[in-house]
């Protein structure tokens, strides 16, 4: 028979443990399901979060790990495979159902899903081996760290432009590399050229390094530019998989018609459309930082207990009219 709780959390990042958190703290019963591969591991800490600056990301979940252990709540870890959800009654749906990778099923009151996002990176031979290191996509979350230092900017969206300005605060040696001309337009190349931002209108072959560190870029002709960082946008994939059953799904996400993200559609406190399932994190805001995703787990956390609460007291009067 499958374990039962109040709340199963799919994902232990600081979304899914921030929920875990404020759930534990009210006397709920919580399963995390975490599947470890939070989106920030190759980064070396993180930044913005206020109390916890410059932490690396594994210590940050580690330390999360033992808070909420303090209140009863359970970390295992697993990938969540399917999830199936009871008849609604009374607009409370009866419960959910999880199977994990081991062939485990567990089942909760309700869910809350935490599983964060992937990025999908350029297709540019090298990038990826860098991604999180010599390759940046953040100025707030990298950007102290390379400030000074000769930065390029990969422009092939609608904000690459803007990007390429951003980066610019940090250092007065930025290079725009125009991947798309139709991101480049007479204004922002205005921009470009009042900023000092050089211009570089060819295909970037490759990424470079050397002893490990980014070194530069190769251009389709063969000439090379010396770098120490490459800021480029990546395009983040709600992790959705095994929430089919739910019918839960994410939708794409466009600036213009230039398609940037895919994310489930959450409501102000995370509520998602189906019942009794709540979405917290770069699943339901693919640009939030990790403060940010802990702030919407929190938020969740709380709803779902307030729900929790309308539940038990509707359960609790229907007793009492049985009873008369």
């Amino acid at each position: 028979m499958p374990s039962t709780h109040d709340v199963i959390v799919i994902g232990g990042g600081a979304a899914g443990l921030a929920a875990a958190l404020i759930l534990g703290r009210s006397r709920r019963s919580v399963l995390v399901v975490d599947a470890g591969a939070p989106r920030n591991a190759r980064a070396e800490g993180v930044h913005n979060y206020l109390g916890q600056e410059g932490t690396a990301p594994s210590d940050l979940l580690h330390t999360g790990r033992d808070e909420v252990a303090r209140y009863g709540v359970t970390v295992t870890a697993g990938r969540l495979v399917a999830a199936t959800a009871g008849p609604v009654a009374d607009g409370d749906p009866v419960g959910f159902t999880a199977t994990l990778d081991s062939g485990e099923q567990v089942s909760a009151r309700r869910m809350v899903v935490a599983s964060g996002a992937v990025d999908v990176l350029p297709d540019v031979p090298g990038l990826a081996e860098q991604w999180g290191r010599g390759v940046v996509h953040c100025p707030f979350c990298h950007g102290w760290e390379i400030r000074d230092r000769r930065i390029g900017v990969l422009v092939g969206t609608p904000f690459g432009a803007h990007h390429a300005l951003m980066f610019r605060a940090l250092s007065d040696d930025v290079t725009a590399f125009v991947v798309d001309p139709a991101f480049a337009d007479d204004t922002a190349r205005a921009g470009f050229a009042a900023r000092g931002i050089r211009v570089v209108d060819a295909r970037v072959a490759r990424v470079l390094e050397a002893d490990g560190r980014l070194s530069g870029v190769e251009l389709d002709d063969g000439s090379v530019v010396e770098l120490d960082a490459l800021a480029t946008a990546s395009t983040a994939e709600a992790r959705v998989d095994g929430l089919e059953g739910l019918g839960l799904v994410a939708v794409d996400q466009f600036m213009g018609d230039h398609r940037i993200a895919s994310a489930v559609t959450v409501g102000p406190t995370g509520a998602t459309d189906v019942p009794g399932v709540w979405a917290a994190g770069n699943v339901a805001s693919p640009m939030a930082t990790v403060i940010a995703s802990a702030a919407a787990g929190t938020m969740a956390g709380a709803a779902v207990h307030g729900d929790l609460v309308q539940a038990d007291l509707a359960a609790a009067l229907a007793l009492v009219d049985a009873a008369r």
